[in-house]
């Protein structure tokens, strides 16, 4: 099975927020209520040095990828 990039997700025990997932390498989930970002798997220090300017942009894709969603949920 092919895997999208993002999902989104909301949870009822938090209904102010949405969860963008990234299933990617490096996979983590984005609370767009706070920007909050939580890794689901380990990263390990060096790998975590080489991913800060690689997340901003994840970061910004997952955003990008909220919007466009939403547009097509509006259509």
């Amino acid at each position: 099975m092919d895997l999208p990039k993002f999902v989104l997700a909301d949870n009822t025990d938090y209904p102010d927020d949405i969860f963008v997932i990234h299933l990617d390498y490096p996979r983590f989930l984005i609370n767009l209520k706070d920007d909050e970002v939580e890794f689901l798997e380990e990263i390990d220090e060096e790998d975590e040095k080489e991913l800060e300017t690689e997340m901003e942009k994840l970061i910004e894709l997952a955003g990008a990828f909220y919007d466009r969603e939403m547009e097509r949920y509006e259509e």
